[in-house]
């Protein structure tokens, strides 16, 4: 195994955008934008990207109402810089998404253990999680500590056993807090496909119980990896 391959099944970045498209664009821009935007995921700098829209998004902050996400992985954090000031991902923005797009939320973590190889197969359903700590909790590292250790335990318990709900978990701390909206934590889960989703919300809710005393909100998305053909 080369030094490369052993980083990627070590050490991973996972990089989220939330957008929320206005009312009034037209369709054929939304579309040139998702081209534009799947289209990055040629660059050599990209592991895995996807862009799609979102089949539904729950949240206890009002305020945030996306409509579409950008999902993409990486090697290092050297080739997440790479690829953000890269000429191709400027004119994405600037051409196409600043056109449409009237609200924007980022985020990224380090995703220990995700085997960047393995990619999610077309109709697989992505959910999302984003977790503001409550504003007496917050900094307090053993807090977050505690979550990050349920959502171990969740991807333990949801990876193993006869009842293996999912393909993939990762979760981690966000380290780009300038477009977070001071949400710190978040953890991204990929099933075969949308009923494997829903089955797993008790299992979910579980996960919510457990960290609720420590969260001020939430807000999840979920959005489905489209075929060639329909983005």
């Amino acid at each position: 195994m080369t030094s490369s391959q052993s980083q990627s099944q070590s050490q991973s970045i996972e990089h989220i955008v939330l957008f929320k498209v206005k009312d009034e664009a037209e369709p054929s821009k939304v579309k040139a934008w998702l081209d534009a935007l799947n289209g990055l995921s040629s660059l050599d700098q990209v592991a895995q990207l996807t862009a799609a829209p979102l089949i539904q998004t729950t949240t206890t902050a009002t305020s945030l109402n996306f409509t579409h996400i950008l999902h993409s992985r990486y090697n290092s954090k050297q080739d997440l810089k790479a690829y953000t000031i890269h000429p191709r991902h400027d004119s994405a923005v600037k051409d196409h998404g600043l056109l449409i797009v009237e609200d924007v939320m980022a985020f990224d973590w380090v995703a220990p253990d995700l085997h960047l190889a393995v990619t999610p197969k077309p109709g697989s359903a992505i959910r999302v999680s984003f977790f503001k700590l409550k504003e007496e909790e917050e900094g307090k590292d053993v807090k977050k500590s505690d979550i990050l250790g349920v959502l171990k335990e969740m991807k333990d318990g949801l990876l193993s056993g006869q009842q293996k709900q999912i393909s993939e978990l990762s979760y981690g701390e966000n380290f780009s807090p300038e477009r977070s909206r001071g949400y710190s934590l978040a953890y991204l889960a990929v099933f075969p496909g949308h009923r494997e989703l829903e089955d797993s919300n008790e299992e979910l809710g579980k996960l919510k119980h457990k960290v609720k005393d420590f969260v001020e909100s939430e807000v999840v998305v979920d959005f489905l990896i489209p075929s060639s053909s329909s983005v």
